[in-house]
């Protein structure tokens, strides 16, 4: 079966986020004050062949936690839906 997995992956809530900062501060420039706070992440989508959602959810967690992800610095959720093909 073929997966499509859709993975957001965003600072920690923790950490500065230096490019929000830049985006929050042209906005307020903009005259778009009311916006408080901007983060900035990624968003990935993979397509990946399995027998099962569980093990497509697996090997997208073992490819986030092996690559994709900076967990000292990142944390990530997704979603996983089957497509047709």
């Amino acid at each position: 079966m073929i997966y499509l997995a859709e993975i957001d992956i965003m600072p920690l809530r923790e950490l500065l986020d230096p490019q929000g900062k830049a985006v929050e501060n042209g906005l307020s420039k903009m005259n778009l004050s009311s916006i408080k706070t901007v983060r900035i992440g990624k968003h990935i989508t993979l397509k990946l062949e399995a027998s099962s959602e569980t093990e497509a959810k697996a090997k997208v967690e073992e490819a986030c936690n092996k690559l994709l992800v900076n967990r000292i610095m990142e944390n990530f959720v997704y979603k996983i839906s089957q497509v047709q093909e």
